[in-house]
């Protein structure tokens, strides 16, 4: 037992308190800071590792009961900030000034609900605290702007020192850039590879991204151009996959994620939308739809995790259509609750795996 309350007592208390998910010393992975001691008052800052830390009040509560076994405390308190780590960077990738980590958004087909997963873990991250950007990589079909509100939004273009850059918009927290600000409403996008290449390309590096924690990335569906061009282009913190329940959208998951994996891009999960059906008037009741168990057996099979389950509600289209995303719009429902755990799991990994 310490004699003295002093800095030194502080940290050796909380030296065997840990971070759950890096399984390491908070006092040895440089978490507590600023201890202060006065009139047997007690505060220090714990910095995490991403405002999205889903086990934030855990972690507190276990550094206020060791703090408080040493003689003499009367009181603790804890200032809780946050510091996201810089993913990893690669020799032949170079990383964007000022974003930490890039999270891509696959499916192995279309008609999965990707976008509206993408842009609710975007806007999650967002209500965290964090700093976020979405790159709408689906050039042919960029749907982000409606799902946002940001449907007449218009990006302001200026010149750079290297040419043009664009400014993103901005809605419910999260800083996007579209194809589908640069277009009609009506107007196809009848390209060839060399032309969608040049478009991601300067997504990534002709915008005004500023400071990111995160930059999701929502890919356009199946394992063709934009996949490559991102994955060559720039060093990516993980992937994760979405797919529903029923087979044949498992079956091109299954391709989507081997394509990341050779691309040696890690893979964070799978994350299976539409689990179950709800209908509005009976809350209680949810229907397999689309199958059941699909994701869960398939992650296993797999060996990576399974993110979450996120169910199919009306009011997630509905969010979706008016351009309020359903973890804004009702943020205790099903849905929401659910896509809001699996951007907490999303963040925890992408900390793990730049810390490690």
């Amino acid at each position: 037992m310490y004699d003295v309350l002093d800095k030194i007592a502080v940290l050796e208390v909380l030296r065997p308190v840990q971070d759950p998910e890096l399984r390491k010393s908070l006092v040895e992975l440089n978490m507590i800071r600023n201890v202060k001691i006065e009139d047997g008052k007690v505060s220090f800052t714990l910095v995490l590792t991403t405002p999205a830390c889903p086990l934030r009040e855990f972690i507190v509560e276990d550094c206020e009961k060791a703090v408080k076994k040493l003689p003499g405390v009367r009181s603790v308190s804890v200032d809780v900030t946050a510091e996201t780590p810089q993913q990893k960077s690669l020799p032949d990738r170079n990383s964007l000034a000022g974003i930490k980590n890039i999270i891509a958004v696959s499916s192995g087909k279309g008609g999965v609900g990707k976008s509206t997963v993408a842009v609710n873990i975007a806007v999650a991250l967002a209500q965290t605290g964090a700093k976020v950007g979405l790159l709408d990589a689906d050039i042919y079909g960029p749907n982000d702007p409606t799902m946002l509100g940001l449907e007449s939004a218009q990006i302001n273009v200026r010149q750079g020192d290297k040419g043009e850059i664009l400014e993103p918009a901005f809605n419910h927290g999260v800083k996007l850039v579209s194809m589908g600000f640069l277009i009609d409403p009506d107007q196809p996008v009848i390209w060839r590879g060399p032309m969608l290449n040049g478009v991601i390309r300067q997504f990534l590096y002709q915008v005004e991204w500023g400071e990111l924690d995160y930059l999701i990335v929502d890919m356009p569906p199946g394992t063709g151009d934009a996949q490559l061009t991102l994955t060559q282009a720039v060093p990516i913190a993980g992937a994760v996959i979405v797919t529903t329940p029923q087979n044949v959208a498992l079956l091109d998951s299954r391709k989507g994620l081997r394509m990341f994996q050779q691309l040696k891009v890690p893979v964070l999960g799978i994350i299976e939308n539409m689990s179950y059906f709800i209908p509005p008037d009976m809350p209680d009741k949810q229907y397999d739809i689309f199958g059941s168990g699909g994701g869960s057996k398939t992650a296993t099979e797999l060996g990576i995790p399974l993110l979450g389950c996120v169910p199919l509600e009306i009011s997630t289209r509905i969010g979706g259509d008016n351009g309020v995303p359903i973890v804004v719009a009702e943020e205790d429902s099903a849905s929401a609750k659910a896509l809001k755990e699996i951007a907490l799991a999303i963040a925890g990994k992408v900390s793990v795996a730049a810390l490690t």
